[in-house]
């Protein structure tokens, strides 16, 4: 029976998990063709290592108190002989009196006595240090118990109360590991690292904000841009940006942000990305370039516009002052649209903002972005794109935004918009609704027959209002400033943009109706 037992526990493992350990960690039976991946076999192999040194470590650890305990008890054993020595060489050197026969026995016998005495002394001081040693070797093996215990309490936590499951294999999951105390075993210590064909989990990034753009399908790995093609559009990857709004974007509430998963081999010399809009004319007009390039006057990160195919006025970073991107196993890009341009984030960092040089689209549309196969001189393109995504994240520009490469480059203040801030923080769009009512009937009389334009984003403490003229909004920052915190408000890029363009319209017409004239 026991060679049984020995032999049902040792065919029992995570490929065959025995009846009881199904039951216990409620696993799931495989299929006899499950094939695991390089990772998960990485992983499982790494566990049973570290439970490997965790049973060595517990081994040595009790080896070391019972070589601790021998080497007392031979110390004390030392000690006792060497007193008895010295008691020896006292006794054999005591002066006798002659002739005082009876002085000399009494005197024996009273050292004899003394010595038996002293020597049951030290027997209990002896067997008291080894029963004080001995408890505390007994104290060692509970705490190491009791360790013991407390790590397989954390790793069956790990395995049984976490609901949130990581995709590890087409039949395979596995529990999700949160951050625990640094208290346990080795394993509740380790530092994950994300997988390079995912996210991390600090980005936030969740299926019902946005789009997963690449992969489309289970099949796709990665994408590479293909080689010997001379035209940037020929095999490049084209897809498109839905439901964009400049408004919503403007207001945190809509499709904001493009996050991409990449890898830049050491030896690629360049790679890009374009956003374009509607009516690009294959991308001979693009809103937002990004351009690295490793090996052009000493590495550069280059990003520009491109109307009508000719390029703007680039904006030209040292690679040095960015996060490294050629030669990391992956990065993370990402490229926030709001009111004043192209914010661009790589590894957490705000590196650059490309402020919008053309009009957006005032009505809800597509973007469409494109991973081009090579430059315009028909150059190659080198880089692996793991995953790209598509969707609403919170405004990440904040702060002192000064030394912020491209920022600043166009600063005015807007004639006629205020910023109302020090506000309750909302989250629902009925609290959005109150709010936007309440702003719009407290500042009703400085909007003209048509009333003020509220903006109130979710999530913050702020709005802003936009009354009719510039004299109405000099009138309400100083009539409203004892019920509202308010400050001019600054005009976006594309705000700007906008004056700009109204303003030709109504030249050219004006002109045309002096000229009918």
């Amino acid at each position: 029976m026991a060679g049984e037992q020995d032999t049902s526990k040792a065919a029992s493992s995570w490929k065959n998990a025995s009846a009881a350990n199904q039951a216990k960690f409620r696993l799931v039976e495989l299929p006899e063709d499950f094939k695991p991946t390089k990772e998960e076999e990485a992983l499982v192999n790494m566990y049973q290592t570290i439970k490997q040194f965790e049973r060595q470590a517990a081994k040595l650890k009790e080896q070391k108190a019972r070589e601790k305990l021998t080497a007392k008890e031979n110390e004390f054993k030392q000690s006792q002989a060497n007193k008895h020595k010295k008691r020896r060489r006292k006794r054999d050197n005591v002066p006798t009196a002659s002739g005082d026969e009876v002085s000399d026995d009494s005197s024996a016998e009273d050292y004899s006595s003394d010595e038996d005495e002293e020597g049951q002394t030290i027997h209990d001081r002896r067997t008291a240090k080894l029963d004080a040693l001995r408890d505390e070797v007994d104290e060692k093996k509970k705490a190491m118990v009791a360790d013991a215990v407390k790590a397989e309490k954390l790793r069956k936590n790990h395995l049984e109360t976490n609901e949130a499951d990581i995709a590890m294999g087409s039949s395979l999951k596995r529990k999700k590991l949160e951050e625990t105390s640094s208290e346990g075993g080795l394993l509740s210590n380790m530092k994950i690292d994300t997988p390079p064909h995912e996210f991390s989990e600090k980005l936030n990034i969740k299926s019902w904000k946005g789009k997963t753009l690449f992969p489309s399908t289970p099949d796709e790995k990665q994408w590479t841009p293909p080689e010997g093609v001379g035209n940037p559009n020929v095999g490049a990857f084209l897809v498109e940006l839905p439901d964009f709004d400049i408004t919503k974007a403007q207001n945190g509430t809509g499709n904001n942000t493009i996050v991409i998963k990449f890898h830049a081999p050491d030896d690629s010399k360049r790679f890009s990305i374009n956003i374009a809009g509607p009516g690009h004319d294959d991308f001979n007009s693009v809103l937002f370039h990004f351009n690295p390039r490793q090996f052009e006057r000493g590495g550069q990160l280059v990003v520009n516009d491109k109307q009508e195919g000719i390029w703007g006025q680039s904006i030209a970073l040292p690679l040095s002052q960015v996060p490294m991107i050629f030669g990391q196993e992956a990065i993370t890009l990402q490229i926030q649209i709001n009111g004043d341009g192209f914010d661009i984030f790589m590894q957490d960092k705000h590196c650059v903002r490309l402020e919008h040089r053309k009009e957006l689209p005032s009505k809800p549309c597509s973007l469409f972005l494109q991973f081009p196969s090579c430059d315009d001189y028909g150059s190659p393109e080198n880089w692996m794109v793991y995953r790209a995504w598509w969707g609403n994240q919170p405004a990440m520009a904040k702060g002192d935004l000064s030394g912020v490469a491209g920022v600043n480059s166009f600063n005015a203040v807007h004639p006629r918009k205020l910023f109302v801030s020090g506000l309750s923080k909302i989250s629902t769009q009925t609290e959005v609704d109150i709010r936007r009512a309440e702003l719009e009937r407290a500042f009703r009389k400085y909007g003209g027959a048509r009333g003020v334009t509220c903006i109130v984003p979710t999530n913050q403490t702020f709005a802003f209002v936009e009354m009719e003229t510039d004299r109405m909004a000099d009138l309400a920052l100083s009539e409203m400033a004892s019920k509202y915190r308010l400050n001019r408000a600054r005009r976006s890029r594309h705000e700007a943009l906008q004056e700009e363009r109204a303003a030709k319209e109504a030249g050219k017409a004006g002109k045309s109706e002096g000229s009918a004239w």
